[in-house]
C-alpha cells in the first residue's frame, strides 16, 4: 500500500517554495472568498508538508481534490519532539517548524496558538506569525495548565473568563500589521461540559471583540452537538466564518459540514497518527527477524528515498 501511495507523488519534488511571504499570508482569505469549503491537514515537518502540498486524490464523481491549507498543530508539534501537549514547546520552536514547512510549500497555513498566553505575549505571537507568512492563528478559551481537549472532562478543562479572553483577542487584532491576517477564537464550552448556551454566548462575545472566525470544538463521536451549535450560530446577524475539526466525529463528510455552514475543515492530527504505528511496526519486524528484509515490501526503496526530493 505504501508503495502505491508513493507512486502518486511526483518523481522529484522541488525543495524550495515559489511564493512570497505576503502572497502566502493573503492567499487564505483569497481562497475563502471563493465560497467553497476549504480542507486543511496537519503538518509537523518539512516532509509531511511536502506530502500535504502534493497529494491529490480522485473522488467517485471524477473530481480531483487536494488540501487547501496547512495546519500547524500544537499536539503534533509536541508529539514529534517526544513531549506532552501542555504548551511546553515554545513559540520559537513551533515557528521553526512552520518555516521548514514554508521552505517546501506554497499553501497557506493556520497556526494552533493554544491559549495564546497573556495578551501581551499574544500580541508578539501575532507579529511573529505575520512576519513569517502565517495566514491565521486559532486560540482556545481555556486557562491554567493546558489539557488536550480530546481528554474532555476526564481532565480538568477550565474555561477562561469571557472578558479576559476578549481582551486577548483585541490585543492580537491591535498588534497585527496586515489586514489579511486572521485571529480565530476556539470555543471549548462543549469540551468542558458547559453546554450549548455557553458556547453561543462566548461566540457572540468574541465576535464583538473583533475575531475573524469562530472554531467550535467537540470530542463526541457523533456530530450532533456540533450540528446543534451550527444551527444556532447560523442565525447570528454578524456571524464570522466557522471552523470545524472532525477528529472524533469523522463519520461526517466535508460536504455535510459545508452544507451546515462550515468554511474550513481541519484534519488535525491524522498524518502523525499514521506515521507512528507504521514506524513501530517496521522496528518490531526488524527486531523479531534480526534483519530488515521482511520489511522491504512496506517501505520505500533506497533509490526512491534518495531521489524523492529534487535538489535543484
Amino acid at each position: 500500500m505504501f508503495r502505491r501511495t508513493i507512486k502518486q507523488f511526483p518523481r522529484h519534488v522541488r525543495c524550495a517554495s515559489g511564493i512570497s511571504t505576503t502572497d502566502r499570508l493573503r492567499s487564505l482569505r483569497k481562497l475563502m472568498s471563493e465560497g467553497r469549503v476549504l480542507r486543511g491537514i496537519e503538518v509537523h515537518s518539512g516532509l509531511s508538508a511536502l506530502l500535504a502540498e502534493h497529494t491529490t486524490a480522485k473522488r467517485p464523481d471524477g473530481s480531483e481534490v487536494g488540501f487547501d491549507f496547512l495546519w500547524s498543530s500544537s499536539l503534533t508539534g509536541s508529539t514529534v519532539r517526544g513531549k506532552p501537549d501542555i504548551e511546553c514547546v515554545d513559540t520559537s520552536q513551533r515557528v521553526a517548524m512552520v518555516e521548514e514547512a514554508f521552505e517546501v510549500t506554497t499553501k497557506p497555513m493556520v497556526y494552533d496558538g493554544d491559549t495564546g498566553g497573556l495578551p501581551e505575549i499574544f500580541s508578539h505571537t501575532v507579529r511573529t506569525l505575520e512576519r513569517v507568512g502565517v495566514s491565521a492563528v486559532i486560540i482556545e478559551d481555556k486557562q491554567g495548565l493546558k489539557q488536550n481537549s480530546l481528554f474532555g472532562t476526564d481532565r480538568q478543562q477550565s474555561l477562561a473568563d469571557i472578558n479576559e479572553f476578549s481582551r486577548k483577542i483585541a490585543a492580537g487584532k491591535a498588534a497585527q500589521v496586515t489586514e489579511e491576517f486572521m485571529v480565530v477564537a476556539r470555543l471549548e464550552a462543549l469540551i468542558a461540559g458547559a453546554g450549548q448556551a455557553e458556547a453561543i454566548k462566548r461566540a457572540q462575545a468574541y465576535i464583538d471583540a473583533g475575531v475573524d472566525g469562530i472554531m467550535i470544538h467537540s470530542k463526541e463521536k457523533s456530530p450532533d452537538e456540533v450540528f446543534e451549535f451550527m444551527e444556532a450560530y447560523n442565525k447570528f446577524a454578524n456571524r464570522k466564518p466557522l471552523v470545524v475539526v472532525p477528529t472524533t466525529y469523522n463519520s461526517v463528510s466535508e460536504e455535510e459540514l459545508a452544507e451546515r455552514g462550515a468554511a474550513l475543515v481541519i484534519h488535525a492530527n491524522q498524518l502523525i497518527r499514521a506515521a507512528y504505528p507504521a514506524m513501530q511496526q517496521v522496528a518490531q519486524k526488524i527486531l523479531a527477524n534480526g534483519r530488515s528484509k521482511e520489511v522491504d515490501g512496506e517501505i520505500m526503496s533506497v533509490k526512491d528515498i534518495l531521489t524523492l526530493i529534487d535538489k535543484a
